[in-house]
Order: structure tokens, then C-alpha cells, then sequence
């Protein structure tokens, strides 16, 4: 009897950890991608001929890739070089009012202190000492557990340590216990915007974003899209057969099982299993055909996760000492989220990151330098796409915002590339742009996101619109959950 054949849509970082774990155990993977390269949302956009890291930006949760290279006898380091930050972010509301926070806690709490008083200070250790405990709380009986329910997390974890998440309460307000500084509160409440949610509805369990962060930050010499490469390369190395530019038309059912897939040129391939990397939206759209639509629950545009304005930026800046991650917010936090979420607007003044891809903890940049800037914005790219004077307003917005904390560059349209919802939706069909899968509003939210096995036999899920969620290291894990399923189904 052959050995079972494994196909795989997508080579975003899910489908390639996916991919080396399945071949890495002796089956035969097949990993189809529509696009010429590996890599899904860590993307490179290419500016005035420099390459600029337009999706996620840096490494956390090492263990992750060090795990998924061990599964394949490799090492990490032998593939890519990781050079750990110290300074987590600079944060600024005005030109005056500046903070920077550390992967060191007491370097963080003595710049709070610095910053907001020491009251504020010792409460900072508080909450650090809350988001730990919260990370216990959920490390295995949700992040690592195939399909996790608010039931299973009890009987795992026990009554009392799940009553301390405060489920029903909301990141915004218990982050009011911890930060009576408004300012870090809406610093901190920007956890939620990383699985692509508000703050104002999303559960306190963000808060584990801070100890993740304390766990440590890494880059990747030349750039995070390295990353996704390595993947590829060590994926080849165990025997996946990549092929680029093979969109999948179609995953094929015959007697309620999958067996296989038709690719956009008509090919057909047959599988024992197939493996879907997009997003899961994706499926329930009907984007794969219509006998895989009720595979996965409905994504209803009302869960939609953000999406993003993004300015890849290749020009000289001045005024502001950047570092590698910026952070400069709006005046009015509430009414961003309010202008996305409640009415599908752009807000008027948005909160702003920016990457400065060309500094580290310190660095002083001669010359132009490479810059994401991203805003937040609605997932509405397919059904309602912002006209070209919206962005332009976002636009000036966006760079005025930056102007008043006292950074300045040079926006001439040859050195900035702007992406939208619109092309999101391209790159990602049948999301309207959004990034991050569904939003984790409501206690229900976390538990909402599809798990490795699908509704239908054979047809599994992977990436960041599945368990465990976004991020870069969570859809690894995903990668991880749905190999172990197809391993144990086929084996």
C-alpha cells in the first residue's frame, strides 16, 4: 500500500509547520501556493528598491520555531540568526511625553515610575505579576489543547484559577484596576488590536501579552520574511514537494470525505488528507467550492477581526528618536474603536505603530531608513472599499499624528507604498481584509476560532484564523495541532 499523500493549501507559517511535521514522520506532502513565495502575511513590500517587512515585524515565543526545527532534526539557529531587543516599544502621546518599556520588568516599572509616579509603578508589577499567572492559567488547557471549551478549561485548570481570568469582564476595565494613568491604560489596552480586537470588548486574557513580551522579543537579520524562507528551505530538506503559482480551485469531496484538489490551470490531485492555510473564512465563502461551504461555522462580517491602513515607507525621517518598535497614540481611544467597529469608519485620528526596520534598541540612521506605519481600520474591503480621498484623509491624519509628537519624513509618493482593506481582501479572499480570522470579543470570543479538524472528513485547518489564534507563533502551533490530527487520523 502507498503512503498516504497529504496536500496542503498555503504557505503561510501554519501550512509550512504543518507541512515539516507531516513529513518529517515519513508521508508524502505535497504544499500548493498561489503566490510565487512562501510566507502568507509576513510579506515584503519593496520601496524605492529597499525590501520593508509590511506584515508582522519580530519573534516571540522562540520555543516555538526552536520546537518545529527539532521536529525535523534541524536547529533553529543553523536556519536564521535571532538578535533579541531590550526596548519592547517607545510610546509617545505628545512630542513631551514619552515611554519607553523594556523585556526587563524592573527597568519597565522604574521608567513608569519615572513616567507616572511610584504608585503607578508598583501597580505595573501588579499586573505583570496577574499576566503570568494568567499564562499558567492557559498555556496548556487553551493555547496548546487541540479543540479547548470554557468546560474543559475548568476541569484543566480548576474553578478558581479560571474565575481569576474575570471571563466576563472586558481588557478596558480590568486594566482600569492596574493602570489609573489613562495613558497606560490605553498603552496596555493595545494588546487587543494583536489578535485584531477592541479593548473595550475584548476578555481580560490579553493581558498574557505582557508576559510573552517579558519571555523575550526577537529580530531576524534580514527581516522577519527570513523566517517564512527558512520554513520553505527546511520543508524541501524533509521531502514537501512547494509548488508556487498553483492556486487551488477547488478541494474535492466524493462520499462526504475529501479527496483531494483541483488547481485554478484544472489539475487534479488526489489526497488523503487535505490541509486548508487560508483563512477559514475562506471555506464558508464558498472560495474552495460548494461542497466544503459548511466544513467550517459561518463567519458573519459582523466578527470580522481588523484590518489595516499600512504605509511602507522608504525615506530620510527626523525630530523623534526611533527606535525598532513606535507607538504614538491618538488623543481619544474610545472613539477609534468606536469609528471601526460600531460605524466602519476610518477614525479620524488613529493610533499609529511604526517598525524602523533599520534600528535596533539605539541606533542613530543615516540616510533613508525602512518604515511600516500602520493604522487600524474595518474589514471592509469587499464590500464597501474606502474611496481614494478616505485614504488620502487617513493619510494626513496618520502623518499628522506623527508631526505632533515631533517625527517628520519625507512622504513623496516614490517612497511610500500604501496598502488597504482593498488589497488585503486580494491578497486574503473572502475576509473583507481582515487580518486576524474573528475578533476574541466576549468570553465566548476566544473559544469561537475553528479547531485542526474540520466538519468533514479529511479536511483539516491551519493559520491564524484557527485555534489558537493570530500570530505568528500561534499559527505555528496551529500548524503543529492540525499535523498531530492528520497524523493520528492517517497513521
Amino acid at each position: 500500500m502507498s503512503e498516504p499523500h497529504v496536500v496542503v493549501i498555503g504557505a503561510g507559517i501554519g501550512g509550512l509547520a504543518a507541512a515539516i511535521r507531516i513529513a518529517a514522520q515519513g508521508l508524502r506532502v505535497t504544499l500548493f501556493e498561489r503566490s510565487d513565495y512562501p510566507g502568507g502575511k509576513m510579506r515584503e513590500v519593496q520601496v524605492a528598491g529597499a525590501p520593508i517587512d509590511s506584515g508582522p515585524t519580530v519573534v516571540t515565543m522562540r520555543w516555538v520555531f526552536e520546537e518545529l526545527f527539532a521536529a525535523a532534526g534541524a536547529r533553529l539557529d543553523d536556519y536564521l540568526s535571532l538578535r533579541p531587543v531590550e526596548v519592547l516599544a517607545r510610546h509617545a502621546w505628545s512630542e513631551d511625553e514619552r515611554l519607553d518599556l523594556y523585556t526587563d520588568i524592573d527597568r519597565s516599572a522604574e521608567a513608569i515610575g519615572d513616567f507616572a509616579g511610584a504608585e503607578q509603578a508598583r501597580l505595573f508589577r501588579a499586573f505583570c505579576a496577574r499576566a503570568s499567572d494568567m499564562y499558567r492559567t492557559l498555556e496548556h488547557a487553551f493555547i496548546q489543547l487541540a479543540e479547548p471549551t470554557p468546560l474543559s478549561l475548568v476541569l484543566d485548570s480548576g474553578l478558581i484559577p479560571v474565575a481569576r481570568l474575570k471571563p466576563y469582564s472586558t481588557l478596558w476595565q480590568d486594566l482600569g484596576r492596574f493602570f489609573p494613568d489613562p495613558r497606560l491604560r490605553q498603552l496596555f489596552g493595545r494588546y487587543a488590536t494583536y489578535v485584531g480586537s477592541s479593548p473595550f470588548h475584548a476578555p481580560p486574557t490579553l493581558g498574557i501579552v505582557a508576559h510573552v513580551e517579558q519571555a523575550g522579543v526577537w529580530t531576524v537579520d534580514g527581516g522577519i520574511y527570513q523566517l517564512p524562507k527558512a520554513c520553505a528551505a527546511l520543508a524541501q530538506e524533509q521531502g514537501v514537494k512547494l509548488r508556487y503559482q498553483a492556486g487551488v480551485q477547488e478541494i474535492l469531496v466524493e462520499r462526504k470525505r475529501v479527496v483531494g484538489v483541483q488547481l485554478e490551470s484544472g489539475e487534479r490531485i488526489q489526497a488523503d488528507a487535505v490541509l486548508c492555510n487560508a483563512d477559514a473564512a475562506a471555506l464558508s465563502a464558498g472560495s474552495f467550492g460548494a461542497a466544503v461551504r459548511r466544513a467550517t461555522p459561518a463567519h458573519p462580517r459582523s466578527a470580522r477581526s481588523l484590518s489595516a491602513v499600512t504605509f511602507s515607507v522608504h525615506a530620510k525621517t527626523s525630530g523623534f528618536p526611533l527606535v525598532r518598535h513606535n507607538v504614538f497614540f491618538c488623543r481619544n481611544y474610545a472613539e477609534e474603536f468606536k469609528a471601526i467597529f460600531g460605524r466602519g469608519e476610518l477614525p479620524k485620528e488613529p493610533t499609529v505603530y511604526v517598525c524602523a526596520q533599520d534600528r535596533d534598541d539605539d541606533a542613530e540612521v543615516a540616510g533613508p531608513e525602512r518604515l511600516l506605519c500602520l493604522v487600524n481600520a474595518p474589514a471592509r474591503g469587499d464590500i464597501k472599499p474606502f474611496t481614494s480621498e478616505e485614504i488620502e484623509q487617513c493619510e494626513e491624519q496618520t502623518f499628522n499624528l506623527l508631526r505632533r509628537c515631533g517625527l517628520r519624513a519625507d512622504l513623496s509618493p516614490e517612497r511610500r507604498v500604501i496598502t488597504t482593506p482593498t488589497e488585503f481582501e486580494r491578497l486574503f479572499p473572502a475576509t473583507g481584509g481582515a487580518l486576524y480570522g474573528r475578533t476574541s470579543h466576549g468570553w465566548r470570543g476566544p473559544f469561537s476560532r475553528s479547531a485542526a479538524r474540520s466538519r468533514l472528513a479529511g479536511l483539516y485547518l491551519a493559520g491564524g484564523s484557527v485555534h489558537p489564534g493570530p500570530g505568528v507563533p500561534m499559527a505555528t502551533i496551529s500548524g503543529r495541532l492540525a499535523a498531530e490530527a492528520i497524523l493520528k487520523d492517517l497513521t
